[in-house]
């Protein structure tokens, strides 16, 4: 039971889990803002190359 109260009033370890949710939080934005845009990129390169190849 001691070692309970003492893991709950520890904070070093709250932190570390606050900042592993926050990475973990930016990790997941980075990679669907990296997904959308890589589909527009191909989207673009496509048109371009495509009237590229029209002239």
């Amino acid at each position: 039971m001691k070692f309970l109260k003492n893991l709950a009033s520890e904070k070093r370890g709250a932190t570390a889990i606050e900042y592993g949710l926050i990475a973990a939080l930016i990790a997941v934005a980075a990679i669907g803002a990296m997904s959308t845009l890589g589909g527009k990129l191909s989207t673009t390169f496509s048109n371009v190359s495509n009237n590229m190849n029209v002239s």
